[in-house]
């Protein structure tokens, strides 16, 4: 009997690709475009993995994996994002993530990433011998704060001294490189 795979992104392409991808390797894959769809989804059939993008329609990505981990507690979770910070990934294994990868990431990096040992500590993405650049430092600040200020894009601005929709732009701007 095959394995459940529940792919939660609002991107059809991914999840065409993904869904493919997976059910060539012997998954029943079943895939929601927002938290709501996969709720219903998962309820519908418990997925023994799932990958959830951050940032859909609706509500975020972070709010899915509480609901999920309470349907299936074993079930491997991975967050997938092409938003990829620090202050993410913490809030997704917080949130109850298994693990964390960037976008980009194609089938077998996400199967290696859903299977890893839990004796390791996964990382999202190589540490670079070299620091972050300015720009680097400051998408993932930009990242952060919004946070501590509960999602209010307002308070954000002000606390950063920074019009709200040049804050608005910039947090829609995809990372910077390192």
């Amino acid at each position: 009997m095959p394995e459940h795979f529940l792919i939660v992104d609002d991107d059809p392409t991914f999840t065409r690709v993904l869904a493919r991808a997976m059910t060539r390797r012997g998954f029943e894959v079943a895939v929601a475009r927002n938290v709501p769809d996969a709720i219903s989804q998962a309820r519908e059939q418990l997925p023994t993995y799932a990958t959830v993008d951050l940032k859909m329609d609706g509500p975020s990505g972070l709010a899915l994996i509480p609901e999920l981990r309470a349907l299936n507690p074993e079930m491997k979770i991975l967050v997938l994002t092409g938003y990829a910070s620090i202050a993410t990934t913490v809030d997704a294994i917080k949130s109850g993530a298994d693990n964390y990868l960037p976008k980009p990431a194609d089938a077998d990096q996400i199967l290696r990433a859903l299977a890893f040992d839990t004796d390791t500590v996964a990382l999202p993405a190589e540490i670079p011998d070299t620091p972050m650049s300015v720009n680097r430092l400051e998408w993932e600040h930009i990242q952060k704060v919004p946070q501590e200020h509960d999602g209010n894009i307002s308070a954000t601005a002000r606390a950063l001294g920074m019009h709200r929709r040049t804050l608005q732009r910039k947090l829609a701007k995809h990372p910077v490189r390192r």
